[in-house]
C-alpha cells in the first residue's frame, strides 16, 4: 500500500445511475451491437434517448437531496470497439468530448442540482471473461487517448468499470494520472467473490495501489449481485476501506448466464436492498451506491433509501 496517506472521496454520500445498456435494450427497444452506446451520442434521436435516460436519476437525486454521479455512455468507447463499430480516432475521440459535453448539459438545466460527470472507461476485451490479459504499459497506452479525450471534454473524474484483473486497472490509474484526471477503478467479480481471472479482490486492490505512483481515489465493484461480493468481504484489513462504491447487478444469475439470458431479470428490489445493507456492514467506508446491468433508476432508489452512507 503506499506510505502517503490514501486520498479519500470528497463528496460524502452519492448515488450513480443504473444500468445504462441493459435499459436501452430491454425497455427502449434499441439494437446496441457490441453493448456499445457511444455511438447515440453523434444522433439526435440517440442523444434524446440517452437525455430520456438520465433524467430520472437526476430527478431521483434532486428528492434525495444527494449527490450523484453520472458516467458517460463511453464505456465501450475505446480503440478495438470503436474500430468494429466503424469509428477511426478523431471520431472516437469526439464522441468521448461530446458525451461529456451531453451530461454537463443536462446537468446545467438544474441548477439545483449537485452532480458530477464521471467519464466511463471499459475493459479492452469482454470484461466479464479474462480473455488475453495485458501489460500494466500495454494498458496504459492503449487508453491514454480515451482517457485524454475525457479529460478534454471536461470530465471531472473518469471510472473504469468491469475490469478482471489488475494490470489493465494499473494502465489506466497511469494513464489517468498522466492525464491530470480523478479516476475509480471498479472491478467485477464471480459468484464466489473472486475476479474473473481467479485473484482476489483484495490482492487486486493492494497491487493496483502498490504499482501506481498516484493511487485511484477509491474502488468499487460493479456488475455482480451484492451476494456474490460478500465472500470477498472477510475481516477488518486495511485494503477494505479502499472499496468506497459499489454499483450492483439486479440479477443473482452468473456473468455466464446472463450473457446467455434473452429476458431483463429485474431482479427483486427488497433483496437487492438488504444486499446492500450486509454490504454496509463489511466496508467501513461505501459511500457511493448505484446500478448496473438490468438497473433502473427504481432500484437505485431503492439501494440509496436503504444504505445512504453517512460521511465520517
Amino acid at each position: 500500500m503506499p506510505s502517503s496517506p490514501l486520498p479519500r472521496f470528497a463528496c460524502g454520500p452519492c448515488i450513480t445511475d443504473g444500468g445504462l445498456e441493459t435499459t436501452l435494450i430491454f425497455h427502449y427497444g434499441m439494437e446496441l451491437p457490441d453493448f456499445a452506446a457511444f455511438p447515440l451520442v453523434e444522433t439526435d434521436s440517440g442523444r434524446q434517448a440517452l437525455r430520456r435516460y438520465y433524467e430520472p436519476y437526476l430527478d431521483l437525486a434532486q428528492e434525495l437531496d444527494i449527490t450523484i454521479l453520472l458516467d458517460t455512455p463511453t464505456w465501450r468507447a475505446s480503440h478495438d470497439w470503436g474500430v468494429r463499430a466503424g469509428f477511426d480516432g478523431e471520431r472516437l475521440a469526439d464522441v468521448n468530448r461530446g458525451a461529456v459535453r451531453l451530461l454537463a448539459e443536462l446537468i446545467s438545466q438544474r441548477p439545483d442540482a449537485r452532480a458530477l460527470v464521471s467519464g466511463a472507461i471499459g475493459p479492452r476485451g469482454d470484461g466479464c471473461v479474462v480473455g488475453e490479459q495485458m501489460t500494466a504499459a500495454q494498458a496504459e497506452d492503449y487508453h491514454a487517448p480515451q482517457v485524454q479525450a475525457l479529460t478534454d471534454g471536461g470530465a471531472a473524474m473518469a471510472s473504469v468499470l468491469t475490469l478482471s484483473y489488475p494490470a489493465e486497472a494499473v494502465g489506466v490509474a497511469r494513464a489517468a494520472t498522466a492525464a491530470g484526471l480523478p479516476v475509480v477503478v471498479s472491478f467485477t467479480v464471480e459468484t464466489d467473490g473472486a475476479l474473473p481471472s481467479g485473484l482476489s479482490l483484495a490482492d487486486a486492490v493492494r497491487q493496483v495501489d502498490d504499482e501506481t505512483d498516484a493511487a485511484p481515489i477509491y474502488y468499487m465493484v460493479n456488475c455482480a449481485h451484492p451476494v456474490h461480493l460478500q465472500p470477498a468481504l472477510v475481516g477488518t484489513e486495511p485494503w477494505l476501506e479502499r472499496v468506497q462504491g459499489v454499483r450492483a447487478n439486479a440479477s443473482r444469475r452468473s456473468h455466464a448466464e446472463l450473457d446467455e439470458a434473452t429476458d431483463l431479470d429485474r431482479g427483486d428490489l427488497d433483496d437487492l436492498a438488504d444486499g446492500f445493507r450486509l454490504l454496509a456492514a463489511s466496508l467501513p467506508d461505501l459511500r457511493v451506491v448505484g446500478g448496473c446491468c438490468g438497473t433502473d433508476h427504481e432500484h437505485v432508489a431503492a439501494v440509496a433509501a436503504t444504505v445512504r452512507p453517512t460521511d465520517r
